[in-house]
């Protein structure tokens, strides 16, 4: 897999990963503190257990394998996530991709903690509700929200999230009794990242 920019990396498609027992406690848990809870978010929340969540990160986090993760969208950008792992320089890097053009677009990055630009809940929506079947990626709804839910920067989201939110995380298998809850705690502690530096901006706001 080639991909502009990573010309180094040893790409491979992830998507079948998305499946695994372990990959969205991975994924998302770090997402899961809102820094006023003392609870402590545990992949139960995903379904997901302490052996399962081990075992995939050493598939996830592989220097001779970049998983990357494609959520083609059939109108307007869509976006990819790579898993950088460089010796020493492991990270999450998102990527718009644009109709019509073969580059892509960094945007931001997950290291330690999230830099870079964000998205707008109803620009997350509109990527997650239209995915394009002539290309190669995730077309599956939910799991097209849950990837690019850590892009949301967006100070004002709807009510409405939080239950569309939970009904993503039960159909990638979370637990129905608690769903609602992790989705809670994903918003939270997105909501108080937008908070915290108020010049993000989307990229597509064309501001």
């Amino acid at each position: 897999m080639l991909i502009k920019g990573y010309d180094a990396g040893p790409l491979v498609a992830g998507e079948s990963l998305l499946t695994r027992p372990g990959f969205w406690s991975n994924y998302l848990l770090a997402m899961c503190s809102d820094g006023g809870c003392a609870e402590r978010p545990v992949p139960e929340w995903f379904g997901d257990d302490g052996a399962d969540a081990d075992a995939l990160s050493e598939i996830l986090f592989d220097p001779e394998r970049w998983p990357v993760f494609r959520v083609p969208a059939e109108a307007g950008p869509g976006a990819v996530v790579i898993y950088r792992n460089l010796d020493g320089d492991y990270g999450t890097d998102y990527l718009l991709t644009h109709p019509g053009r073969s580059c892509v677009q960094q945007i931001a990055s997950w290291d330690e903690d999230f830099t870079g630009a964000g998205l707008t809940w109803q620009e997350l929506i509109r990527i997650a509700d239209s995915p394009s079947c002539a290309a190669e990626g995730v077309q599956a709804t939910a799991p097209r929200l849950l990837l690019t839910l850590p892009l949301l920067t967006d100070p004002d989201v709807p009510e409405a999230a939080s239950a569309r939110l939970a009904s993503a995380l039960t159909e990638v298998g979370a637990p129905q009794d608690t769903a609602s809850h992790t989705a809670e705690h994903l918003l939270a502690h997105l909501a108080r990242r937008s908070g915290h530096d108020p010049s993000w901006e989307s990229p597509l706001s064309g501001s």
